[in-house]
């Protein structure tokens, strides 16, 4: 409770609504990546879908091994902003921003074996080396949400056992599977498996292996030491490299998100209305029936003051959750949501017009914050014609 208040106080400064990124605890975790390359020699990428906040590249040269770009702009953000490595890799990609990705990549992995063969020219036409990859399916499912579930019935991503077309393989240098999501070491074990099973005589020809991402390393239940076995015996018996592309682990309790009550109504229940939308700050609320954590609150009505929360925009369904307080809420009052870096972040959009949150740093042992960047009307006019 004194380390809350303490928060709430060095955050006291901070306009909402905005993101605050928690330099201190960004570097935690960066160095448990930087522990696991270390113990293992294997290679860890930033996956930007889920964390894009150049500003703090600086602090990733010496942890992590470059990125993995789903997109033309993703692949030239990760080039000009980290300059490392760059992967990337989409469902398909289009011939006009193919001509774009392979400018500014230095991997680039194919979901089917049409794309590879479409784009195998002018991958050999490239001035510079690309090490090229093909992503399979391993038909083993660990996803909670089936709608997250890369492996789920009827998944469009990488290539089936039975579609898989070895005479194609000249050329190829690696192969890529992601099953998992805000997962333990064990569901990698149990998909690698799976994995094996079928396509493992392929990897012996092959130099590396990307194990995807979805990898809860930052979490403290996570098994690092069974990570490390798995990657090492993998190393060990395909004379591999192995690459992992985690995102929301990169920026796991790194991150918070504060808005503020701007009114309260009477519904069927109090419901404050924030200076923010679940519709456009915060997505997957919407998407995948996510609810955040609020400091100082309980969202099973535990405490004596219950609140339906709800957005700003015009979206009937707007609504972030039910929580309650020791003390009843009043307009202009903080509230402070946790673990808000990852994802988050990067689907923000400007539904009805509502500006982008603001983002700060904050340093909890200089205990001091910095205005990175505001948003404005330029911002939103300009994704628009």
């Amino acid at each position: 409770m004194e380390k809350n208040k303490s928060l709430l106080a060095d955050l006291s400064g901070v306009t909402t609504p905005s993101f605050v990124l928690d330099t201190i605890a960004l570097k935690k975790n960066l160095i448990k990546f930087e522990s696991i390359r270390n113990r293992t020699g294997c290679r860890i990428l930033l996956a930007l879908k889920a964390f894009a906040m150049f500003s703090v590249f600086p602090l990733f040269r010496n942890h992590l091994d470059g990125v993995c770009a789903s997109s033309q702009d993703e692949a030239r953000l990760g080039r000009e902003e980290l300059n490392k490595e760059v992967h990337s890799y989409a469902v398909a990609f289009s011939d006009r921003e193919f001509k774009s990705i392979i400018g500014f990549s230095d991997h680039v992995v194919f979901n089917s074996f049409s794309q590879w063969k479409r784009f195998r020219p002018l991958i050999i036409k490239t001035p510079h080396t690309i090490s090229c990859g093909i992503r399979v399916n391993p038909e083993h499912s660990e996803g909670i949400f089936s709608r997250y579930d890369p492996c789920g019935k009827n998944s469009r991503l990488g290539v089936r056992i039975q579609h898989f077309e070895a005479k194609e393989m000249d050329n190829i240098s690696g192969l890529h599977f992601h099953t998992l999501c805000e997962q333990n070491a064990d569901a990698l074990q149990r998909t690698f498996a799976a994995f094996e099973k079928s396509f493992g005589p392929y990897l012996y020809e092959r130099s590396w292996l990307n194990i995807g991402g979805g990898h809860h390393i930052s979490s403290r239940d996570y098994d690092i030491d069974l990570l490390c076995k798995l990657i090492d015996n993998i190393k060990k018996k395909y004379q591999v490299d192995i690459y992992l592309e985690p995102g929301q682990a990169i920026a796991l309790n790194a991150g918070f998100f504060i808005t503020s009550v701007i009114d309260i109504i009477a519904c069927d229940m109090p419901t404050a209305i924030l200076d923010t939308s679940a519709a456009t700050h915060m997505p997957d609320v919407c998407e995948m029936s996510f609810k955040p954590h609020i400091i100082d609150s309980d969202d099973s009505g535990l405490k004596r003051f219950s609140y339906r929360l709800a957005g700003m925009s015009c979206l009937a369904g707007d609504i972030i959750g039910e929580y309650s307080f020791d003390n009843p809420l009043r307009v202009g009052d903080k509230l402070l949501f946790s673990d808000m870096a990852h994802y988050t972040m990067v689907k923000t959009n400007t539904f009805n017009g509502i500006r982008l949150p603001s983002i700060y740093l904050y340093d909890a042992e200089k205990r001091g914050i910095e205005l990175v960047k505001k948003f404005g009307y330029e911002n939103y006019k300009s994704r628009l014609s």
